[in-house]
């Protein structure tokens, strides 16, 4: 039997995080053990290339050199770990996946979707998540919480943005959200903490039963 496959989108500061550590215990609590994993990254190959793509550097890093090792990533990432966890009935749980790419690279870089698409139908035609679940917020107070959590700790290439850029990646997301109503699940994330988990843990007991 082959798994579910459920992943959290969103903008920074929205609680990815501490929403995918909830929902793998609330599964937990339900008898099943479910894969945790991220995007870019999730493997060693793929954490490289992520370093890549999130750590600033001295040279310039072209959008398109950006959206093709998000999805060189990806192809590692599916062939080597959520392939083979969802054949073996595994349930997955990822954070971020191809929508973030339609929305960063997309809408905040300005790759035209199309080009996104023919890379989608390449690397993962045939899979697409069960369920997304898109944590929304207003990007000032995504930015605001991001801040907040990140301290002293250097700022990566995506933080750096303005709140133009996140801006466009929340329209996007919104866009996606609109066109996919059956898979793509909206959460407001500006309310407190566990009106947001009582939100997801609906969604996934929709997909439960």
């Amino acid at each position: 039997m082959t798994g579910k496959f459920i992943t959290l989108e969103g903008i920074e500061g929205v609680g990815k995080s501490t929403g995918m550590d909830f929902l793998r215990r609330r599964l937990q609590a339900r008898g099943i053990d479910a894969l945790t994993t991220r995007e870019p990254g999730g493997t060693p190959l793929a954490e490289a290339i992520r370093s890549l793509v999130v750590e600033a550097g001295e040279e310039t890093m072209p959008a398109l050199c950006e959206t093709l090792l998000m999805f060189a990533a990806r192809a590692a990432h599916l062939a080597n770990r959520i392939r083979p966890a969802l054949g073996a009935g595994r349930w997955v749980l990822c954070d971020r996946f191809s929508d973030a790419t339609y929305a960063y690279q997309g809408g905040g870089r300005g790759i035209p979707a199309e080009r996104i698409r023919a890379l989608h139908d390449w690397v993962h035609a045939g899979l697409d998540p069960d369920l997304t679940l898109l944590l929304d917020a207003p990007v000032a107070v995504g930015l605001a919480r991001a801040s907040e959590r990140g301290g002293n700790r250097a700022s990566d290439r995506f933080e750096r943005e303005r709140q133009e850029f996140f801006e466009r990646v929340r329209a996007v997301y919104l866009d996606i959200a609109r066109a996919e109503p059956a898979r793509v699940c909206v959460i407001d994330a500006g309310r407190p903490q566990p009106e947001v988990q009582a939100a997801l843990g609906a969604a996934v007991d929709r997909l439960l039963a």
